[in-house]
């Protein structure tokens, strides 16, 4: 009793930080790579009743009620029925370079490939290829990530344009460019950057941000031309 009870607490302690909940599991035996992010964490559950079964690769994104399970205990009904005890595990594997929705549930042997996006309310129930979007339950392949990747590039200008007219129609009154802090690429690049000291862009970019500025260039010239663009979109 006392050790659960420690056990308990010690869990309680390390979910409060995201370094300190990857501490957690690699203590326990879970390989963890660098760059994870566990968000929610009070949410998640990894399955750690076999840690050396759980391996899990850099910058990986895990969502709100992310469950990874080793096991299962389908032999709870064969016990009942056939008086028989029948073991059930597997390896999980996620690579490298991947988002999970929220409520995504990835079952025993299974492996996920790197630069995989994986859908809200999944089940991952079969291992998912590199470059992949799935969706579903059970989760499967709907595109590549490249196919994906042109299909936001060109959606996102309409959603922005969407969000900077909600914003004039509810708050009657023009947008400030600081409200735009993930639209920012459809008008800043590396000839106007300075102009927006209050845009997180180096923060939102992380280690792709030199990269970035020495390729990236914005649909838009500045702030006004996208926001003129976006009051003419309303009106078409």
């Amino acid at each position: 009793m006392i050790r659960r009870v420690i056990g308990k607490l010690i869990y309680a302690l390390a979910i409060l930080t995201n370094g300190g909940y990857v501490k957690y599991l690699r203590r326990k035996g879970v390989q963890v790579g660098d760059g994870c992010i566990f968000r929610n964490r009070d949410t998640i559950r990894v399955d750690i009743t076999r840690p050396s079964l759980v391996t899990i690769g850099n910058n990986v994104d895990f969502n709100r009620n992310f469950q990874l399970l080793t096991h299962d205990y389908a032999t709870g009904v064969f016990l009942r029925k056939y008086n028989d005890f029948v073991n059930s595990s597997g390896a999980v594997v996620i690579g490298n370079n991947i988002v999970f929705g929220t409520d995504v549930v990835v079952l025993k042997g299974v492996e996920i490939g790197d630069n995989c996006i994986i859908g809200a309310g999944s089940i991952v129930s079969k291992s998912i290829p590199a470059n992949s979007v799935a969706i579903g339950r059970p989760a499967k392949v709907v595109c590549s990530v490249d196919d994906f990747y042109e299909r936001r590039k060109r959606e996102s200008i309409n959603e922005a344009f969407e969000y900077a007219n909600s914003i004039i129609q509810r708050f009657h009154r023009e947008p400030y460019y600081e409200e735009f802090y993930e639209e920012f690429p459809l008008f800043v690049d590396s000839r106007n950057i300075d102009k927006y000291p209050k845009l997180p862009i180096a923060r939102q970019l992380g280690d792709s941000y030199e990269a970035w500025l020495k390729t990236h260039k914005a649909v838009f010239s500045d702030f006004n031309e996208f926001l003129e663009a976006a009051k003419r979109h309303k009106t078409n």
